[in-house]
């Protein structure tokens, strides 16, 4: 009996897990971002910038682009790039689209 009650609740629990985490999950902005030229149709998530030339990040999508000073996202967060709006991001290594 003891144990067909721990198989139900860790089975419950799994469950109810899996249902908590599934609608945080692959969201993408509508849209397109362009940095340096090159279109990210529906981005998400981390984009590198380039190390040489100054970059600039063109945003024409339906949410918010954080400007961050370190790779990978990392340091500050520099400057934020609405819809519709170009930036260029002098000394920034990455952005990030809400």
């Amino acid at each position: 009996m003891v144990r067909r009650m721990t198989m139900a609740l860790g089975a419950f629990a799994a469950a109810a897990a899996l249902a908590l985490a599934a609608p945080n999950t692959a969201y993408a902005a509508a849209g397109v971002l362009v940095i340096d030229g090159v279109a990210h149709e529906d981005p998400s998530g981390c984009y590198p910038l380039g190390d040489f030339a100054p970059p600039m990040v063109s945003n024409y999508t339906d949410a918010i682009v954080e400007v961050h000073s370190g790779p990978d996202c990392t340091g500050q967060v520099t400057w934020l790039i609405y819809p519709g709006e170009t930036y260029h991001p002098n000394g920034s290594r990455s952005v990030f689209v809400l």
